[in-house]
C-alpha cells in the first residue's frame, strides 16, 4: 500500500476548507480589476451592465479582457501559496509530486503530445471541405495575445491542478480511506465549477459531463503517476492551444485566435470525442511510457499516510 503523494500527516479536513475559502477570497479580490474595468466601459458607452459571462468577455478589447480575466488566477495563486506555505507548512513540490523534485520532462512530454495533437486536429478541420473555421489571423493583435497567453495561462492551469489534483485530493483523503473518493469528488467539483462558462449557456448542462470527465482523466493520470506533472503539462497545452488556435462566440476564451469557428453551437458526438477516444488513448500512451502497474491500488486502494514523527503509517 502506497501513500497518497504529498501527505505527511493527518490534518483535520476543516483546515482544507479554510484554505479553500482563502483561495476563493483571493480569487474574488483578483476579479476586482476585471469588474471595475467592465463597469467603467459600460457606463462610458451608456449600455447596461452585462448579465452573462459571454457578454462580459465582449465588453472590452479581447486582449484586455483576457489579461484581466487571467489576472484573477495570479492573485488566487498567491493566496494558494500563502495557504500552503504558512498554514499547512508544506511546499508546492510536496503538493505536486511524490518525487524529490518536479519532473519537468514529464510536464514537457504531456504538453508536447497534446499541443501537437490539437494542432493536427485543427489543421485537418480547417482543410475539410465542410469546415466552419475561418481565417482570423491579425498579426499585431495575435502577438499581444501570445504574450499574454504564454505568460499567464500556465499560471491559471497550474493553480487549478495544484488545487484539485493536489490540495483537495489530499484534503478529501482525510474523509475516506480509499483513493476513489478524492478522485471522484475532485473531478465532480472541477466539472461543476465550469457551470458559468459560455459553452454551458449555449449547449446546456450536458456539457458538464465533458468537464467532469476531463477532471477524472487528470485525476487518473495524477494518481497513476504519483504526481501531477502530466496533468500540469496537458492542462497548460489544452488551454494555451484553445486561446491561440480557435475562438468562437461560445467559448470561455474570447481571443484574437488564428481561426474562428462560425458554426452555431450544437451538441454532437464530436464534443465528447476526447472522453471517448483521446483521453483513453493518452492514458494508454502514458502507461506504456512510464510503466504504470498496480492500477487497482493506485486508483481505488487504501490511502496510507506516513507519520514523519515516528516513521510509522497512519
Amino acid at each position: 500500500m502506497t501513500p497518497l503523494f504529498g501527505l505527511e500527516r493527518p490534518l483535520n479536513f476543516g483546515w482544507y476548507l479554510l484554505g479553500s475559502v482563502i483561495v476563493i477570497v483571493a480569487s474574488v479580490i483578483g476579479q476586482i480589476p476585471f469588474t471595475v474595468a467592465i463597469a467603467f466601459k459600460t457606463m462610458a458607452s451608456g449600455k447596461g451592465l452585462p448579465k452573462t459571462m459571454k457578454e462580459m468577455l465582449q465588453v472590452m478589447d479581447l486582449n484586455l479582457s483576457l489579461f484581466l480575466l487571467l489576472l484573477t488566477f495570479v492573485v488566487a495563486f498567491a493566496g494558494f501559496y500563502i495557504v500552503i506555505r504558512f498554514m499547512h507548512k508544506q511546499t508546492l513540490r510536496r503538493i505536486a509530486t511524490s518525487r524529490t523534485q518536479l519532473d519537468w520532462k514529464r510536464v514537457i512530454t504531456a504538453f508536447s503530445i497534446w499541443a501537437m495533437l490539437t494542432l493536427i486536429i485543427t489543421i485537418v478541420s480547417y482543410k475539410a471541405s465542410d469546415t466552419t473555421l475561418v481565417w482570423n489571423f491579425q498579426p499585431g493583435r495575435f502577438l499581444v495575445l501570445a504574450l499574454i497567453a504564454v505568460a499567464l495561462i500556465p499560471i491559471q492551469t497550474s493553480l487549478e491542478e495544484f488545487l484539485f489534483r493536489g490540495y483537495l485530493m489530499q484534503g478529501f483523503a482525510q474523509l475516506h480511506p480509499h483513493r476513489w473518493f478524492p478522485l471522484f469528488l475532485t473531478s465532480l467539483i472541477f466539472g461543476l465549477l465550469h457551470i458559468s462558462n459560455p459553452e454551458v449557456e449555449a449547449l446546456g448542462y450536458v456539457v458538464l459531463f465533458y468537464y467532469v470527465g476531463t477532471g477524472l482523466f487528470l485525476g487518473i493520470i495524477t494518481l497513476m503517476d504519483e504526481g501531477m506533472e502530466l496533468a500540469l503539462g496537458f492542462h497548460a497545452a489544452n488551454n494555451l492551444m484553445a486561446a491561440l488556435l480557435i475562438t468562437s462566440d461560445s467559448s470561455i476564451f474570447q481571443t484574437y485566435a488564428i481561426f474562428k469557428d462560425t458554426e452555431k453551437p450544437q451538441l454532437s458526438l464530436e464534443l465528447f470525442l476526447p472522453l471517448l477516444v483521446l483521453y483513453p488513448s493518452l492514458i494508454f500512451i502514458f502507461s506504456k511510457l512510464y510503466r504504470w502497474t498496480d492500477w487497482k491500488q493506485r486508483l481505488t486502494g487504501p490511502i496510507v499516510i506516513p507519520d514523519p514523527i515516528n516513521n510509522s503509517t497512519l
